[in-house]
């Protein structure tokens, strides 16, 4: 079942999860209305589903042609399911009601456009237009989808299922733990129990945090920030905290802290213009573009990508791609493997030509070189999981900056093997060795069959005193993250690359 969960997460984009889980919630809503289980009537929660997503998609239409910026499909569905699942379902004859839904949709889609730095939305999208209706018309956001306990589990199963796949346990469980204990510190001391209850059972704790604090474009990207980022709305998302007998709402709160994030977070989106590409392995290119202007990154850092495609499959038009060139490198280089069946975002990488332009956001990451340059690493990847040891290594070279470094690069096949003059070059001028494990037709000098724990024994005996680097597929980084465990190494000596998926 774990396995089973684990290749849906590898094989799923980050964006498209977050899709299926909110139309399943709204999807389950409204058959729990159809048997009078829940609090909507189901045919105003189809109505208002109807009328939030086609002013979304004509709103967006709109502002993407007015300020010529690239239109990620799926955020589009995203944001009108979330405004749908908090605000109250209206059906057509209910003209406030309706003017509500109306202006919380433009103004969510338009948030991303207008309230905007160097391209890059400041405020979470959904939060800000259902704020506008609260404040303005009196039609504040319910949060209806909290209300129905037998909502609950769904909401926290899909939500954990999020969690995992972005690896943001630390930012929701700062929350969550912000948020309780501000609750009971302005809670009378014999309502305790009661506020922890009302808390975590009808509160829209789990949802806010799942769905909306976790979106990557508005928080920050470092780990310490992020949790300080997580502390700030959790505090003012507590229900008792005021200014005078203003009380503020989950969304009021997400916006303070998506201010923060702004503040502290790289706030450019990039323009890169194609200038090649060129083979690297069997089925995998690399791309290489000049970005419209310098910036500076770490190498094993990745970015959001986003393609202007017209027909997205339901894998959507954005990716996150570790950056393979070294921050040393005056050009920006994605390396990308092409299985049998492409997605269409793949299809639309394929086809570009010299000249064609991608824009790219959200520089994060933490899988990049400690400061200390003799501590001592290993670099496990597998497949084309070698784009950020690629980025390094190059780094290094460019430097002339020798670590203790040993590269263990694992492939189904010869003809996989990816940047192998980056490799040589790094062991002739640095003395990093290189072991390949090939499964078929391993050459003289490799390891035939995949990285085992018998390989790791004999190519690093000191594998106590290291630190692992691991990349590649998901459930290939997870097996070996038990196998060093197992070895002995400490987990805080295991480093894992976030690789959402190659879809």
């Amino acid at each position: 079942m774990i396995k089973a969960i684990d290749y849906f997460l590898d094989r799923t984009t980050m964006y498209r999860l977050v899709l299926y889980y909110l139309a399943g919630l709204v999807g389950l809503a409204f058959v729990l209305g159809l048997f009078k289980l829940g609090q909507n009537d189901p045919s105003a929660l189809a109505f208002s589903l109807l009328l939030v997503g086609s002013v979304s998609f004509l709103g967006n239409w709109v502002f993407a042609r007015t300020f010529n910026a690239p239109a990620n499909t799926d955020s589009i569905w995203i944001t009108a399911l979330i405004v749908v699942l908090i605000m109250d379902p209206v059906m057509a004859t209910d003209l406030a009601g309706v003017g509500a839904l109306v202006f919380a949709a433009v103004w969510a889609v338009a948030s991303k456009y207008i309230f905007a730095f160097g391209k890059k939305h400041i405020f979470n999208p959904a939060a800000f237009g259902v704020l506008l209706p609260g404040l303005l018309l009196d039609h504040p956001a319910t949060w209806w989808v909290a209300g129905n306990g037998l909502m609950l589990p769904f909401v926290l199963v899909g939500g954990i299922l999020i969690v995992r796949k972005l690896r943001r346990t630390d930012l929701v469980l700062a929350f969550i733990a912000a948020t309780l204990a501000t609750s009971l510190a302005t809670a009378a001391p014999d309502a305790y129990l009661m506020t922890i209850r009302e808390t975590l059972i009808h509160s829209p704790l789990f949802f806010f945090a799942f769905v909306m604090l976790t979106e990557p474009l508005t928080a920050p990207t470092g780990k310490a920030l992020r949790i300080v980022f997580a502390v700030i709305v959790g505090f003012f998302s507590a229900p008792n905290v005021h200014f005078g007998s203003f009380y503020l709402t989950p969304e009021m709160a997400l916006l303070i802290g998506n201010a923060f994030a702004f503040l502290v977070s790289p706030k450019h989106r990039y323009v890169l213009t194609l200038q090649r590409i060129e083979r690297s392995a069997a089925n995998c290119y690399d791309f290489i573009f000049s970005p419209d202007r310098r910036f500076a990154f770490e190498a094993g850092q990745y970015m959001d990508w986003t393609l202007g495609l017209k027909h997205a499959d339901d894998r959507g038009n954005r990716r996150q791609l570790t950056i393979a060139s070294a921050p040393t490198e005056e050009d920006v280089r994605i390396g990308v493997r092409f299985y049998r069946e492409p997605s269409t975002f793949k299809q639309g990488l394929a086809a570009l030509k010299p000249g064609d332009t991608i824009v790219a956001s959200q520089l994060s990451g933490a899988f990049t070189l400690p400061r200390d340059t003799s501590r001592k690493l290993v670099f496990i990847a597998g497949g084309i999981g070698i784009t950020p040891f690629r980025s390094m290594l190059q780094y290094m070279l460019d430097r002339g900056e020798k670590r203790p470094v040993i590269v263990l690069y694992g492939n189904g096949r010869f003809e996989d093997i990816a940047y192998g003059d980056v490799l040589e070059r790094a062991r002739t001028e640095l003395g990093i060795p290189t072991t390949y494990a090939v499964a078929e037709g391993a050459e003289p000098g490799m390891y035939s069959g995949f990285i085992d724990e018998a390989l790791i024994r004999r190519e690093v005996p000191d594998f106590a005193e290291r630190t692992f680097y691991l990349s590649g597929p998901r459930a290939m980084v997870l097996a070996f993250e038990k196998t060093l465990l197992w070895m002995g190494v400490h987990h805080r000596h295991i480093k894992t690359d976030f690789f959402p998926g190659f879809a």
